[in-house]
């Protein structure tokens, strides 16, 4: 699978981490920054990982800063974009099952190195489940986007 993934300065070392393990699974990983532990602005990445998924150059994408709050917020910002700040393996599953995400945030500060491992693997392997009501809920969503576009 070919995954964007972007952070900000206090999530480096749990970036580079993830990217070391997508690749040993052999994933294809497009690193969007930061690179090192300058201060610098999570939406600047964020905003790079969402938009390779609504460009379709990827086909999910991960998010992580210090708390993962501002990435999931950034990253919900760009049109098709479902991300979901997660912290449990539970949560990792439920989010594909339910609603279909494309875009997992993680926290750098709550989420330890092997927590964080395991929760993206199961984001990666988990299947929307396609019942009628998730389905129904996730166009609605995309309904609500589309109106809202339009009114600006």
């Amino acid at each position: 699978m070919k995954i964007s993934i972007g952070c900000d300065h206090s999530a480096l070392e749990l970036k580079d981490a993830i990217i070391t393990h997508l690749e040993s699974l052999g994933h294809v990983v497009l690193d969007k920054g930061t690179y090192t532990k300058d201060s610098c602005d999570y939406t600047d990445y964020g905003y790079l990982v969402a938009k390779d998924i609504k460009d379709g150059v990827v086909e999910r994408g991960i998010v992580i800063c210090y708390t993962g709050i501002g990435m999931s917020i950034i990253a919900n910002k760009v049109k098709g974009v479902r991300c979901a700040l997660v912290g449990s393996k539970d949560a990792a599953t439920l989010t594909r099952e339910h609603n279909d995400t494309n875009c997992l945030a993680l926290s750098a500060k709550y989420t330890g190195i092997p927590l964080a491992k395991e929760i993206v693997d199961i984001w990666l392997n988990t299947e929307f489940s396609h019942n009628e009501r998730h389905q129904r809920r996730i166009n609605k969503i995309t309904e609500y986007e589309e109106k809202e576009l339009c009114q600006k």
